[in-house]
């Protein structure tokens, strides 16, 4: 598994700020962030996958690959042989737990950046703010791999509750919860500083601060509130580098900083599957599935699968989707590589969907550059659920939800202190952390590390479907053996 006897550095800590868009990393805000930009790289093209949203985007992550490979398609989807009573949300421990024992502890069935880690005599430390889910994937085998995993949830949001404990003994009792989560944030900080960096001393460290994403949803992107959340967790990221700088050894400590998504400012509410039951679909309204025909989770997009019933109605729904002038793309099982089985729709595999737990159909609502009322591009339509109109959502393929922050503070083929357009994205964190330690990545990995240089030019491609009246299109980079979304239109 060694890669190179000379590794470039012996430590890696990786810093995740949830749902942060590039373009709200600034001086006043975000000093410290800047900061790691000033030692490293920035690609500014980074990218998630599709869907963006956080369970996913954490998985891939930590298996270096897109949902094709991995099999979390959603934060929400319905996985009929694990849960056949229920949508599992990948954010609920219990229904990890089902899901996990059905699989023998291999729901992810790829190894991850702490499989790898573990099988090399690696250590790997998470402190994360977010839910038990997220905190779960990734590190899926956590206890397995003899790793320490916290979870601001508590001992019942980790594999390792021992971490819990020793966090309480340490920094004492876990924070109440509160809008933004400025507490947690202080907590999972100081949590690194006094204990797990100087303490655990592990190879790689991952802390994982829950906003801007969270104030985001329930305040709006540009709020006094989410800035506030951001402000805090960027101090967070600069109490982390004021250790590093303090260690003798911090030439041999490189820092990553990520966020896993971007978001966008909701502009309107549809009740697509309201009106889709009065269109005579037998949907699933809430999650309860018991009556239902076709299972449907929402968002900004969803996923549609037949549960019982006649097959046909799958196409009948795709049509009536491509229909509404709310729905901006459809996806179905791929016919070739880029057109779906159903006429008009383009192929889950296209856009890094078609694991075998795939659905039946996805689609996402439309979307468009406009304007917020805080003067952010991105808004879009979302279906009924918590967060408030005006909020931020993110699960689709707006440029504002998949443009990833992605700067690594250390020496790359740019060198120090630079911007790149380059191809990157989120799926590049493992092998790159992998490959600054001197580690090689999971044949199953399909990004690169970023530390080193790729020879070949990008190569950008227009996928187009249409059926009728509906057109879409997603545009497409294709750059050293990986691909990544641009973003798409209707």
């Amino acid at each position: 598994m060694v890669e190179d006897s000379k590794p470039a550095v012996d430590r890696v800590i990786v810093t995740v700020f949830d749902g942060l868009r590039p373009d709200l990393v600034t001086p006043e805000l975000t000093p410290n962030i800047l900061r790691v930009a000033a030692r490293g790289t920035w690609f500014r093209e980074a990218r998630s996958v599709f869907p963006s949203v956080t369970r996913v985007a954490t998985t891939s992550i930590a298996t270096g690959a897109p949902p094709t490979v991995h099999g979390i398609v959603g934060n929400a989807f319905y996985h009929r042989e694990a849960l056949p009573d229920a949508i599992f949300m990948t954010g609920d421990i219990d229904h990890i737990r089902r899901a996990e024992a059905y699989h023998g502890g291999r729901m992810v069935e790829v190894d991850t950046l702490g499989d790898v880690l573990a099988k090399a005599g690696k250590r790997l430390a998470v402190v994360h703010t977010g839910s038990a889910g997220a905190t779960h994937f990734i590190n899926p085998r956590a206890r397995t791999n003899g790793h320490w995993t916290f979870s601001m949830h508590g001992v019942e949001g980790t594999q390792t509750p021992e971490a819990v404990t020793e966090a309480i003994a340490h920094v004492g009792p876990l924070p109440k919860r509160e809008l933004p989560r400025l507490d947690e944030l202080r907590y999972a900080a100081t949590l690194m500083v006094d204990y797990v960096l100087p303490k655990l001393a592990p190879d790689v460290a991952i802390v994982w601060f829950n906003e801007p994403d969270t104030t985001f949803h329930y305040k709006g992107l540009g709020s006094p509130e989410a800035k506030a959340g951001l402000a805090e967790a960027d101090r967070g990221l600069g109490a982390i580098l004021d250790w590093v700088e303090s260690q003798p050894d911090r030439d041999r400590i490189a820092v990553i900083v990520a966020s896993d998504h971007g978001q966008i400012s909701t502009g309107a509410v549809r009740p697509l599957f309201a009106d889709a039951a009065a269109a005579g679909f037998k949907v699933n309204l809430g999650r309860d599935i018991s009556e239902a025909a076709l299972t449907v989770t929402g968002g900004i997009s969803g996923e549609i699968r037949l549960r019982d019933g006649d097959a046909a109605t799958v196409g009948r729904l795709a049509r009536w989707l491509m229909e509404q002038p709310d729905v901006g793309h459809v996806f179905s099982r791929a016919r070739n590589d880029v057109e779906g089985e159903i006429a008009g729709t383009l192929s889950l595999d296209l856009i890094g969907n078609g694991h075998m737990r795939q659905p039946d159909l996805m689609f996402i609502l439309r979307s468009d550059l406009s304007k917020d009322p805080f003067g952010l591009p991105g808004l879009g339509i979302m279906t009924p659920g918590d967060v408030p109109l005006g909020g931020g959502m993110h699960g689709g393929i707006n440029p504002h939800e998949l443009n990833t922050v992605l700067i690594v503070g250390a020496e790359t083929a740019e060198g120090r202190g630079g911007q790149t357009a380059a191809p990157a994205g989120i799926i590049d964190i493992a092998p790159t952390v992998l490959g600054l330690i001197g580690i090689a990545p999971a044949p199953t990995m399909q990004g690169r590390n970023l530390a080193r240089p790729a020879a070949d030019e990008p190569q950008v491609t227009r996928h187009s479907a249409g059926d009728g009246r509906f057109a879409q299109h997603v545009d497409m980079v294709a750059h050293a053996g990986r691909r990544f979304i641009l973003g798409g239109g209707h």
